[in-house]
């Protein structure tokens, strides 16, 4: 079952999406995808959000460009955590992505992260430290994959 899902406006934000799902199949975290678009598939969007918590899912992960409305509209369907990855635009490379997810009013929180792939790979990273305040396994190879980042940071630049 699924505990993560990852939803994102368009099947073009999957570049910026998949490694969030990458960072969450390396630490064996069950996860889902689904394009969720908050202007094109309304409906799509509002039965993806208002039954995520029926289904079993714990956190979700939405990226989106452009205007991005979709975390945030997410968020408001559903009590779940929900973690916004801005997606860059070609327009204004990824700043109105991220001040569109990040400007939530107070009320309806949304986890922002950074910009692109940086971002996706934390919520990744973040999704799973929420799952693993209760689930120890989880928590063991999170700090595996923490300690083998440590190891790969050379000591000297040569």
């Amino acid at each position: 079952m699924a505990h993560v899902g990852i939803i994102m406006g368009s099947t073009s934000d999957w570049e910026t999406m998949r490694h969030a799902a990458e960072t969450l199949d390396a630490l064996g975290v069950a996860h889902e995808t689904r394009v969720v678009s908050a202007h094109r598939t309304p409906q799509r969007l509002y039965d993806y959000a208002t039954q995520a918590a029926d289904r079993g899912l714990k956190v979700i992960i939405a990226g989106a460009g452009g205007a991005a409305h979709l975390p945030g509209m997410a968020a408001a369907m559903t009590h779940l955590p929900v973690l916004g990855v801005p997606v860059e635009s070609k327009a204004l490379k990824g700043m109105d992505s991220l001040l569109s997810i990040v400007q939530m009013p107070g009320g309806i929180p949304v986890g922002t992260l950074a910009i692109g792939k940086p971002g996706a790979i934390n919520a990744g990273l973040l999704a799973a430290a929420i799952l693993a305040t209760s689930d120890a396994a989880l928590t063991t190879r999170l700090k595996a994959w923490r300690a083998a980042q440590t190891e790969r940071v050379a000591e000297t630049p040569e």
